[in-house]
């Protein structure tokens, strides 16, 4: 993916400004993939019917039997070059052909739109052939090298090729390489994908269930609590309700996207959602939800006085109010938004669950950490292991809340140090997608496992003063790490004997070629 977007951004390389590298980028990335989903489907249907030219028939008479309709002038084939297309005459029977790639896409665009009126402003935003001072914003032929390098084999993007969250990821790394300067990336943090697969298995969504995520990015998390519902469940037709609320218009864009092409059914709404959460009942109250998953901005600040003016009183009443970092605020954010038997997972920063813990002087971090704990909400904290995510290498925690434990875990915390579980990779490492099964069944037995699991109760939290790191209570099962100080010791005088010889000898080798 990411060689894909380079070479497609060093296509138009002087053209625009890095920062708006994106905005090109990612219309045409959406064109693609609706285009390699829509052949995908005429698959499907060539299967049933026996072969493509009927497909595409019935396909033409019933838009219904496609997740997506494209008009023949949209799709990639004919985008590229590789499949003529027939462009009507007009009234005074002249071809109706564009005259270039850039009026070609840009029509493609709006013809998406045309048939799929939920894609207005997501695919449409961008005008190919717009002209500033009698000159193309885009010159055709760069806008040509950038069709090919989508055009190459190597970089389809139909339903098996990429991962489910594809379009978040990629347009993650193009706000990360291209717009991070120009301060666009504020607030934007994609969730790896192996991470929100261990937390939708965590939660184990069920037909029918709501769930909601605040801060949903592209709804990458949504898309894999479906996923994992079906999973779970491959017979049920009932699938889950759906509901997002984000703040960046490109993102918002992106998961609108997401949602069409998983052919799921999602309520999403702008907003920030801190001061103006926009998911509300008739009466004016917070909806509530079977499940709620979120990354928020880790460390986020927020001026006291939108907690203390809080006209949903989220704060006051779940631990009282904090200052400075809104982590806490964000998990009474979450709270507020689960009903009865709710239950929630949120990625924050590693020191949300420590802030305050052993200090003499009064923290109001912990001090709602503690209020957390003492009602028996949190279910658990899984650590992360370091650089994971694409803009910071630090390690994360993902905080699972409950607000009706099933009674063996009644008055108890599960702690998973899972931050030795990951591999190598470039440029981020990444959680193997073998151990994301082990794990959530592991976290979800609830049984202690010697460096990696500890199930603790309130009272040893409390003791703890609400420090609950995982790694402050997991011990490492590698007894290397816990051998005596002497033997130790012991060993690296040995080793600085043996070294002293070494040098020694290489000494006398060499002094036999000194001149």
């Amino acid at each position: 993916m990411e060689q894909m977007l380079w070479d497609a951004a060093c296509s138009i390389r002087g053209e625009k400004d890095a920062a708006k590298f994106k905005d090109y980028l990612l219309p045409l990335l959406f064109l693609k993939r609706l285009s390699d989903v829509f052949d995908d489907e005429i698959e499907r249907l060539a299967e049933e019917y026996d072969n493509r030219a009927t497909a595409l028939e019935i396909a033409e008479g019933d838009h219904s039997l496609l997740r997506v309709y494209l008009p023949p002038e949209a799709r990639w084939r004919v985008i590229s070059g590789r499949e003529q297309y027939d462009w009507p005459l007009d009234e005074r029977g002249r071809s109706t052909a564009p005259n270039d790639i850039g009026e070609h896409l840009t029509r493609a665009v709006r013809a998406v739109v045309k048939q799929n009126p939920a894609l207005s402003g997501v695919i449409d935003v961008v005008d190919f052939a717009a002209e500033r001072n009698g000159e193309r914003e885009i010159n055709p032929a760069k806008l040509r090298n950038v069709v090919e390098t989508f055009s190459d084999p190597r970089y389809r993007l139909g339903l098996a090729d990429v991962q489910p969250d594809f379009l978040g990821r990629a347009y993650e790394y193009l706000l990360r390489k291209f717009a991070e300067g120009s301060g666009q990336s504020a607030g934007e943090f994609f969730t790896p994908t192996e991470v929100g697969f261990l937390m939708a298995h965590i939660l184990r969504p069920k037909p029918g269930e709501t769930c909601h995520d605040y801060s949903c990015g592209s709804a990458g998390l949504l898309i894999k609590l479906q996923l994992v519902a079906r999973e779970l469940d491959p017979t049920s037709k009932v699938p889950l309700k759906i509901y997002g609320q984000e703040l960046q218009a490109e993102s918002y864009a992106v998961a609108k996207m997401n949602a069409i092409i998983h052919d799921m059914e999602m309520e999403l709404v702008r907003g920030d959602t801190m001061i103006n959460p926009k998911l509300r009942n008739a009466d004016g109250t917070l909806k509530q939800y079977d499940i709620v998953v979120a990354n928020p901005m880790w460390n986020q600040p927020f001026a006291t006085d939108i907690y203390a003016n809080d006209p949903f009183d989220r704060f006051r009443i779940a631990g009282g109010i904090t200052s400075g970092k809104g982590d806490w605020a964000w998990l009474q954010h979450t709270l507020a938004c689960m009903n009865d038997h709710g239950r929630a997972a949120v990625v924050l920063d590693t020191g949300a669950v420590t802030r305050g813990s052993g200090s003499k002087n009064e923290d109001k971090e912990r001090n709602i950490r503690k209020w957390f704990v003492d009602n028996d909400l949190i279910d658990g904290v899984i650590l992360l292991s370091e650089n994971l995510f694409y803009n910071t290498t630090a390690a994360g925690v993902i905080v699972v809340l409950r607000k009706n434990k099933p009674e063996a875990r009644h008055g108890r915390i599960m702690l998973l140090n899972a931050s030795r579980r990951f591999r190598k990779g470039r440029p981020k490492n990444y959680l193997p997608e073998e151990d994301i099964r082990p794990l959530a069944a592991m976290y979800l037995k609830g049984e202690s496992v010697e460096g990696e699991l500890a199930a603790i109760t309130i009272e040893q939290a409390r003791e703890a003063d609400y420090n609950l790191n995982p790694s402050r209570w997991v011990g490492q099962s590698d007894h290397a790490s816990h051998r005596d100080i002497s033997h130790l010791i012991a060993e690296l005088a040995e080793l600085d004997a043996k070294a002293s010889e070494v040098n020694e000898a290489l000494c006398q080798l060499l002094s036999g070629v000194r001149k």
